[in-house]
């Protein structure tokens, strides 16, 4: 008997149907919109490739794959494929020390010296610090030229942190906060003190044994590990390329873990469901605290809000691959995202936030644009301001609102009607806010669904945009060379079309207008580049946002 056709898009549409606004989704609806993300995300099928894995608890939502674990073989994704995780390593080197501390072999406040003697001003740091990341210890990540051939050098633990402890430290302990690998190293150094093993080894003796957790690994270099997908970056010519060398024992307790989705899915039951360390140990590990709570960050594991719902969360990139790890507690919900490239091109964020938001009943919807009369959006032009004193403006460019966060990037606003817009790729909305007498006055921007927004305040008038003038082939050659420094780097040169053209190392190029000889402006991003005034080839660059000043030298 043949059974009539439904069409795909009425399929789709069925399913999805059984996630209304409040009801949690079930798998048949999370698949169809999972499918449906991944759709979006035009993952080419003979390209580097994502898995996927939400669940409510112990219930399993959605697992799937796109894309090829190898592409040389042609072996196409498999959901369980192993990548690496690179820094979601962190909260499994930071609950391995935290089951330390519950057995009274250490304690929060502890010197490091009582562990490394040797070390550097060791008095003065603390476990605390090196936790989250407060010790103010040199990121040796950060340390110019590391990552290109010191990084793959097979080191010792000892060997390691020989490579930063007598760098300049970036601020007195405690003082501020600054995300860290050294301090990661150095906590996984500790883990080895303490145990009399690698660190490794104690979280799998730790943590892993006890959960039963079979698919989360040490990627030592001298075994195999059946269904290690290959890792995949961009070359020169943003081709797809092999991912660059690196020796995995230099990421250590900072990132050197692989893992499965469904690996991750069972330490976020272990871990957050109060299986493997003690719920004070818990509450400080998920409690930002100290010069970490403005910058939301707990112990390997950081805090964000969706729907109004607190989300644990923390992503990682290494060499060739990319990870999520997300925990929404009052759900009970898991999200994981593994890639084995790392290369832009997938929103690994934003669908996270999408599938988390679907998989709790409260999906977002999307955005349909409505036309809106160029009159009405000019009204909406002016310099806003939050209570924080951070600043944001609207501006009307080419018939459509821009608005520009001092510091970020202009986003191109997508009209929903009365007074309503989306900013493109991303959940977050914007609303205006009108007086008595209709003319704006303030705006709410609206982050991740929540329901209150903040508050930005119309707190004067644009101001002018800057006039730019043409370089000649003679004062774009000056400027022209790699600039860096610690903290970040940049490449500046002529593009195919003659255009002068700045980059940073994983980031889209953006063309420089030029304001003076040296004065070179980034729009997209609101920052300025000042080029050191000798004759001749500029020694160095200061790059300033969002009333920000970094010095970057000339390699």
């Amino acid at each position: 008997m043949r059974h009539p056709q439904i069409p795909v898009a009425v399929l789709l549409a069925l399913l999805m149907g059984s996630a209304q606004a409040g009801q949690p989704a079930t798998p048949a609806a999370m698949a169809a919109y999972a499918d449906q993300l991944l759709d979006e995300q035009k993952i080419a099928r003979d390209g580097p490739g994502v898995t996927v894995l939400v669940a409510r608890g112990e219930q399993l939502l959605y697992k799937g794959a796109r894309g090829m674990a190898s592409i040389e073989l042609g072996v196409p994704m498999q959901p369980d494929q192993l990548m690496r995780i690179g820094s979601v390593t962190k909260q499994f080197a930071a609950a391995a020390l935290l089951k330390q501390i519950d057995a009274g072999q250490a304690r929060f406040d502890d010197p490091l010296s009582k562990y490394l003697p040797d070390y550097p001003n060791g008095s003065k740091i603390t476990l605390l610090q090196l936790l989250n990341h407060t010790s103010g210890v040199k990121s040796y990540t950060g340390i110019p030229g590391y990552m290109r051939n010191q990084i793959r050098r097979d080191l010792s633990t000892a060997e390691l942190i020989n490579e930063f402890k007598d760098q300049p430290v970036d601020f007195a302990p405690g003082e501020k906060w600054a995300y860290n690998n050294s301090g990661y190293v150095l906590l996984g150094a500790v883990v080895e003190a303490i145990a009399g093993k690698p660190w490794h080894q104690s979280i799998d003796e730790l943590l892993l044994k006890p959960a039963r957790i079979t698919s989360v690994h040490y990627q030592a270099s001298d075994k195999l590990f059946q269904g290690m997908a290959q890792g995949y970056t961009l070359n020169g010519q943003r081709e797809v390329a092999p991912a660059g060398l690196l020796s995995m024992t230099q990421p250590h307790a900072a990132g050197a873990l692989i893992a499965n989705t469904e690996g991750l899915w069972r330490w976020n039951q272990a871990l957050h469901g109060g299986k493997l360390i003690s719920q004070a140990s818990y509450q400080r590990m998920t409690t930002p605290e100290g010069p970490a709570k403005a910058h939301h960050y707990g112990f390997g594991i950081g805090t964000d809000v969706l729907r109004d719902q607190l989300v644990l969360a923390h992503n990682g990139g290494i060499h060739g691959f990319g990870s999520l790890l997300n925990y929404l507690p009052k759900s009970q919900i898991t999200i994981v995202i593994l890639r084995n490239s790392d290369a832009p091109g997938f929103a690994t964020g934003l669908v996270a936030r999408k599938l988390a938001a679907f998989a709790i009943g409260e999906p977002f919807a999307e955005h349909k644009p409505v036309a809106v009369p160029v009159e009405q959006l000019a009204g909406a032009e002016g310099v806003y301001t939050r209570e924080d004193k951070r600043s944001r403006t609207l501006r009307l460019k080419d018939g459509v609102l821009q608005s520009q966060r001092a510091g970020g990037a202009a986003a191109a606003l997508i009209p929903l009607g009365q007074d309503h817009f989306a900013f493109p790729d991303s959940i977050n909305e914007l609303r205006l806010e009108r007086a008595a007498d209709g003319k704006v006055a303030g705006m709410r921007v609206f982050n991740n669904g929540e329901k209150e927004g903040e508050r930005w305040t119309r707190s004067g008038e644009l101001p002018p945009e800057p006039a730019f003038i043409t370089l000649d082939p003679a004062q774009m050659q000056a400027l022209v060379g790699d600039y860096s420094s610690p903290q970040f780097s940049i490449k500046v040169f002529i593009d195919d079309k003659g255009r002068l053209q700045g980059q940073a190392p994983g980031q889209p190029a953006f063309e420089l207008m030029a304001a003076s000889a040296r004065q070179i402006h980034v729009p997209q991003v609101a920052a300025q580049l000042d080029f050191s005034p000798e004759e001749g080839k500029a020694a160095s660059v200061t790059l300033n946002q969002g009333g920000n000043k970094l010095v970057m030298t000339r390699k």
